[in-house]
């Protein structure tokens, strides 16, 4: 079972409350088995298990209970705060310092991904603007250096390997880089050899912060291997890879966390983007379908795609073209995959979109870009482009050869494209939307908010509306974008009708 299967699952247990007469203990009890049962299958210590499931029995009450309570929100509050229990090492990370060169020794067992996790931490923070370098410190392993110089050539990074690593961290440290990360040979627990030299590569580099790599799939045993690492060697951070396609690994994040040892990044797939920033509260958010808006708002910060006064102009106005969309997608394109995206939306699970989904998504998206890409600057520009094509099929004609595509893609594509201008025409029209001149979530006006949701209803698909719960689940979303962040709010609208329970 995958760490999305067993969000499911634990998501499906908790909604099961929601369509409930009466919330008793018989209730309570049948969904901590469910929810017990995922986490064991999960590879998660059974003495942790046994910890949550006496933890919320003796948080919930019934007798003691005042009457007006809302039983179901009260244990999901309390399997929600006893999740974060079970992930959290309650250990603050090491936070490199922007402007000084930070050393990073990577270490692990063979064939955790070490080497590829080495050129995606290089990767992330070169996305946010730090100076980064990679050192192969790997003298063990044939085709280690190949390996790494293949990895941050494509990924553009500066990279060295040598034997002589504390000369070229020295000289890295002089040419400004901020983030130096040096590669190590895999090793096991019970190699003293290789455990020495790691000794000796850490004494003459002298690492501000040593990560150990370990692979999700030992699940429970991760907690054996990172006690011999932080034994061996000063352990500060840990990643745990391969996160995306191994049943085991809600057992390799719990039994890490009680070493205490701080998670910093999981891995999530292969590709050099498959890789997120690990926060207890929006994994377990996103896990359980409840999102990560604070994530998702401050991704779109990042990126700046709030700043085009021009474009925002035009939407208050009302007005929204074809190129507009071109651009939006793009934005979209850029913000990484769709997988990571979609789990920052409450009400979709990590599970909504499968890897085989998410590449169809990504071609899908690449197509009607490609579509827009055969089209003349008028017809893009165009503030009513629908009814142009309406007028002149010929212009259909054209832009389907262009392109490469037959006539009803081009047709889907507009169709599209008439919701979205639709959609903002409409928004346009609301006098008063937003309070002041900034074009903001926290700025809607909250008398128009109602009026808004039920335009975004009419446009959406309605499987994506009815994974959301409804129009209450969108509505509970916005009030998220407005407020910043999450909380408790996502977990209402999980399954049930929403009704109060006695």
């Amino acid at each position: 079972m995958v760490l999305a299967d067993l969000g499911r699952r634990i998501r499906n247990a908790i909604g099961k409350l929601g369509q409930a007469t009466v919330i008793n203990e018989e209730e309570l009890n049948a969904m901590l088995k469910e929810v017990c049962s995922a986490l064991i299958e999960s590879d998660v210590n059974v003495r942790l298990v046994k910890q949550l499931r006496e933890s919320v029995r003796k948080a919930i009450d019934f007798e003691e209970m005042a009457g007006g309570v809302n039983k179901r929100r009260l244990i999901q509050r309390s399997v929600f705060q006893e999740l974060l229990k079970l992930v959290d090492p309650a250990v603050a990370p090491y936070q490199p310092v922007k402007g000084k060169a930070n050393v990073i020794m990577f270490v692990g067992l063979q064939g955790a991904g070490k080497t590829t996790t080495c050129t995606k931490m290089a990767y992330y923070y070169q996305k946010k603007g730090w100076k980064t370098c990679l050192v192969c410190a790997d003298t063990f392993r044939a085709g280690a250096f190949d390996q790494l110089k293949q990895n941050a050539t494509k990924a553009r990074i500066p990279f060295y390997g040598s034997y002589y690593r504390s000369k070229w961290c020295r000289k890295f440290k002089r040419d400004g880089f901020e983030l130096i990360i040096v590669d190590t040979s895999g090793r096991h627990k019970q190699e003293a050899a290789l455990f020495e030299e790691m000794l000796q590569v850490s004494n003459a580099i002298k690492p501000d912060n040593v990560i150990f790599v370990m692979d999700a799939s030992i699940g429970q045993a991760c907690e054996a291997q990172a006690r011999a690492f932080k034994n061996c060697v000063d352990i500060g951070s840990v990643i745990i890879t391969k996160l995306d396609g191994h049943a085991k690994g809600g057992g390799a994040l719990s039994a890490v966390a009680t070493t205490h040892s701080s998670i910093i990044f999981i891995g999530t797939g292969e590709h050099i983007d498959d890789f997120e920033l690990f926060k207890v509260k929006p994994f377990l958010q996103k896990l359980l379908g409840m999102g990560d808006i604070q994530g998702l708002v401050e991704k779109v910060s990042e990126m700046g795609l709030e700043d085009n006064e021009e474009l925002i102009k035009r939407l208050k106005q009302g007005q929204f073209t074809l190129r507009d969309m071109y651009e939006q997608f793009q934005n979209i394109m850029k913000m990484g995959p769709f997988g990571q995206i979609m789990s920052m939306i409450p009400g979709f699970g990590s599970d909504f979109l499968s890897k085989g989904n998410e590449q169809e998504s990504m071609a899908r998206l690449k197509k009607l870009m490609t579509i827009m890409d055969s089209m003349a600057d008028g017809e893009l520009d165009h503030p009513k482009a629908n009814d142009l094509f309406t007028k002149e099929p010929s212009r259909l004609i054209r832009v389907s050869k262009g392109s490469g595509t037959n006539i009803n893609e081009v047709k889907e594509l507009l169709s599209q494209y008439k919701k979205f201008a639709d959609m903002v025409k409409k928004m346009g029209s609301m006098k008063g939307l937003f309070k002041g001149n900034e074009m903001n979530p926290k700025n809607i006006n909250p008398n128009q908010m109602t009026k808004l949701n039920q335009q975004m209803a009419k446009i959406m698909d309605p499987r994506v509306l009815q994974q959301m719960g409804g129009l209450a689940g969108l509505q509970n979303m916005m009030k998220q974008v407005g407020g910043g962040g999450g909380g408790m709010g996502g977990l209402g609208g999980m399954g049930g009708s929403g009704k109060r329970n006695k």
